[in-house]
């Protein structure tokens, strides 16, 4: 089978192609006037202005793309290797891990309770761990970070009278369901959000009503296979490949009865630590911090829609930090960690929906975060710049992507040829109407995530054209960045490209093919509701778009 080329060949090809576009496409363009969308500047096309012009064929100039692409989208590419080294820096003090295996110790205990007999406590516990993964997709884009999972949720499935299918789709498929539903993800939504023009996270009401949709829809799905599967094991098309699961389980329980009740350590004691000092220093340093900030904003105005409410968020976020942060420093440093990620989350949205900040105070807000853990584990300041530095080269990749991409924008624009594009599709597309547009952006975008599974290099590829095209047929480009969002987000759960299917499916032991007949039914739903939720942007005036 022959190699699929690497996502940054792939656009090296495309840039080839638009420089050869230049040569064949008549050369047009059309008047272009600033506009102010929600504090943002942007330019839009001025309709009916598109008349044709003499072509520039471009040649050495495919040289100059990156550069041009680097220099036009710089702010994108900062954003992008800020908030990645941050979380690396998070990442390294396996905050996140502690915490999810804090929940599964808390969800083995709800199975445990007398109070809870005449519930289906073991569905409840599939449901609570789908909405932790599917809120971690939404939120920071979990991924990868799933893989590590695997190895918990699937014998965890089995011991239950569930089987390996079950165990991936809580923790796998769960956090891309909420990653296509996101809200809040930085690599994907900001970035298509910034290459777009709208204000970062904008439409977070209407985006927080898809992701409760898709996760209610998903957690429905998997816990009547669950109820088939447990009701009748047999069914499962993985019964006989579970085979090493169940023996395993069995094998960890007779160890576990054999182990006598005095010699086994307690959870309690195996997850015991003493906590350092700096974690309570970095808690004096960032409660004096928010105390003055909510000195000089004692109110803080959020605008929605038409309307705007005065709330004290500063004081009321600084007085809860201030009261559990403490506690959280005393509990241990992974529930510290965890509690700088859930406020810097709560500032980014009040931030985002009280006072415009775009993609240089979100930098910041995330790069504070990342310092702040990583102080807080004691790794000093020089270990968590190097920590640093290792997420900004785990993420450079994606971030050149994004400028080789915006360098294809550079292609056409000097040749001339982008507008004469624009003008062609959307006279095409005009004769569709508002759905059928809508269809086809969301179409693309789909069929493009099979063989490009990188969410930030699709959205520097094609949120440029994309945004301009919304203008011209008279589309919210909000709309076309949640097109982009559904198209990006469902199919990376078959997509035979991407490394993270493969890394789970592989620990999972589940061959890819069982896998694809087994999910593509529940993929093809998630993408009709995907489509079906778009629609109601195109006839109601919701917040952002």
């Amino acid at each position: 089978m022959k190699k699929i080329p690497g996502t940054f060949t792939i656009v090296c090809y495309i840039v080839l192609a638009a420089a050869l576009l230049t040569w064949v496409i008549p050369g047009g363009e059309y008047l272009r006037e600033v506009q102010v969308y929600e504090g943002v500047e942007r330019e839009v096309a001025v309709e009916g202005s598109f008349h044709y012009v003499e072509p520039e064929p471009q040649t050495y100039s495919v040289f100059f793309s990156l550069f041009e692409g680097f220099v036009d989208k710089a702010d994108i590419i900062v954003f992008v290797l800020m908030v990645g080294g941050a979380f690396w820096i998070l990442n390294s003090t396996k905050a996140i891990d502690a915490g999810v295996h804090a929940f599964v110790r808390f969800t083995r205990r709800c199975r445990e309770k007398k109070a809870l007999r005449h519930v289906d406590v073991d569905a409840l516990v599939l449901a609570l761990i789908m909405v932790m993964f599917s809120l971690f997709g939404a939120i920071f884009g979990m991924s990868e970070e799933t893989i590590a999972f695997i190895i918990i949720f699937v014998p965890m499935a089995v011991s239950m009278g569930y089987d390996s299918l079950t165990g991936v789709a809580v923790s796998y498929l769960a956090a891309h369901v909420g990653f296509a539903g996101a809200m809040l993800n930085p690599f994907t939504i900001g970035i298509a959000q910034g290459i777009a023009g709208v204000p970062l996270f904008s439409g977070l009401e209407y985006r927080f009503f898809c992701w409760l949709i898709l996760t209610a829809v998903a957690i429905a799905f998997v816990l009547w296979y669950a109820k088939k599967v447990k009701k009748n094991p047999e069914i499962s098309p993985v019964y006989k490949l579970d085979a090493y699961w169940r023996e395993r389980a069995a094998s960890v329980s007779e160890a576990t009865t054999a182990t006598s009740p005095t010699t086994a350590t307690s959870p309690a004691t195996a997850t015991s630590s003493t906590t350092p000092k700096a974690p309570y220093v970095v808690f004096a340093l960032l409660a004096l911090a928010q105390i003055l900030f909510a000195v000089y904003h004692p109110s803080t105005c959020i605008t929605i829609g038409d309307g705007s409410l005065h709330l004290p968020l500063l004081p009321i976020l600084a007085t809860l930090y201030t009261l559990s942060g403490f506690w959280a420093a005393k509990r241990s440093l992974s529930a510290f960690n965890l509690h700088i990620l859930l406020f810097t989350i709560l500032y980014l949205v009040t931030g985002v929906l009280g006072y415009g900040w775009y993609i240089m105070e979100i930098s910041a807000l995330f790069l504070v975060m990342g310092i702040c853990s990583g102080l807080a584990a004691g790794k000093g300041l020089d270990k968590v710049m190097q920590l640093f530095l290792e997420g900004v080269k785990d993420i450079l990749v994606p971030a050149m992507v994004i400028g080789l991409a915006s360098g294809i924008i550079f292609i056409l624009q000097e040749g001339k040829v982008i507008d004469t594009i624009l003008y062609g599709v959307s006279k095409t597309m005009a004769q569709t109407g508002e759905v059928g547009s809508v269809g086809v952006m969301y179409v693309f975008q789909t069929l493009l995530n099979l063989v490009m599974p990188s969410g930030s290099a699709k959205a520097a590829l094609t949120m440029p054209i994309m945004g301009q095209f919304a203008d011209l047929i008279h589309l919210s480009r909000q709309t076309a960045v949640l097109a982009f969002q559904f198209g990006d987000g469902f199919t990376n759960m078959i997509t035979p490209t991407s490394g993270v299917l493969l890394g789970v499916l592989g620990v999972a032991k589940i061959p890819y093919a069982l896998w694809f007949k087994w999910v593509w039914k529940f993929l093809l739903f998630l993408i009709v509701l995907g489509f079906l939720l778009m629609l109601p942007t195109l006839f109601y005036s919701f917040n952002g778009f």
